[in-house]
């Protein structure tokens, strides 16, 4: 399934015209920014954001910063309401009139507070399989953890608002595959169902303790009850709390059946089918 990176087949000398002809008419890319934040572009070219929190991130590489550089963005899913994870969304969506979808109760915060008009907003909640972008579908799914919204107004008073409940995401792409971003959660025993329900290909997993799961409680998520192919840690050392690191992870998960993938801070990864 995993092609290989693009810095890594850049390194190697690998022509461009090569490069090219690796992407099959199902193959697809994924960037992460640092923390929870990714790109996804799909295998029929519509790009999907997940909490791109992105110009204010600590451990975005600075030449992925500017907004301006993601020249299209057709969907952003923002799993709950803290600023790590909301990050850029009401930019991205002024500057590419995109699709934001979130929690039902925070949409209404989102348009209350003017951040995002509500006809560009998507409410849903845990369940309810929607198709926001053609032969796409978004599942929301638990996720053990707290939101809300804190909003800092022009004369810079700050009020803090609903966030709705914290929330993890099913995504089912054109081709089939499926990915699981967790959001930001502690264990809960209805990942099994996760796992026998969805049948996620790929898993995105905090790691870094404090506020999510640390090594420890992410290895056991991953071996006893989500048992994907393949796991990716996220959210760990962006900011000092976040103690939790790959290698702790790759140590607790031990003879794992899941393949551990960890990506650098603006790195991309190509997949075929």
């Amino acid at each position: 399934m995993l092609v290989k990176s693009l810095p890594a087949m850049l390194k190697s000398g690998v022509a461009l015209c090569a490069l090219m002809l690796s992407f099959s008419a199902h193959a697809w890319e994924m960037q992460w920014y640092g923390q929870a934040a990714f790109r996804i572009t799909t295998p029929g070219g519509k790009v999907i954001l997940i909490d791109p929190f992105i110009s204010k991130n600590p451990k975005t590489p600075a030449e992925f910063k500017d907004l301006a550089l993601l020249k299209q963005v057709d969907l952003v899913l923002v799993t709950h309401g803290h600023g790590d994870h909301v990050g850029d969304t009401a930019a991205i969506a002024e500057m590419y009139g995109a699709k934001v979808a979130m929690n039902a109760d925070m949409g209404h915060t989102f348009a209350t507070l003017g951040l995002v008009p509500m006809k560009q907003l998507i409410r849903f909640n845990k369940s309810g399989p929607i198709q926001p972008l053609s032969d796409i579908t978004v599942t929301m799914v638990r996720a053990e953890h707290s939101s809300e919204v804190v909003h800092t107004d022009a004369d810079g008073h700050k009020s803090v608002h609903p966030g709705g409940e914290p929330a993890g995401y099913i995504i089912k792409l054109e081709n089939g595959t499926v990915l699981y971003h967790a959001g930001d959660t502690g264990v809960f025993a209805d990942m099994a169902f996760i796992r026998d329900y969805y049948q996620p290909d790929i898993a995105l997993l905090p790691i870094g303790g404090h506020f999510t799961m640390d090594p420890a409680h992410a290895a056991y998520a991953v071996n006893k009850l989500l048992k994907t192919p393949v796991v990716i840690p996220i959210h760990y050392g962006t900011f000092p709390p976040l103690k939790g690191t790959p290698e702790q992870f790759e140590a607790a998960l031990g003879n794992s059946a899941s393949k551990l993938v960890v990506m650098q801070p603006g790195e991309t990864r190509t997949y075929d089918d």
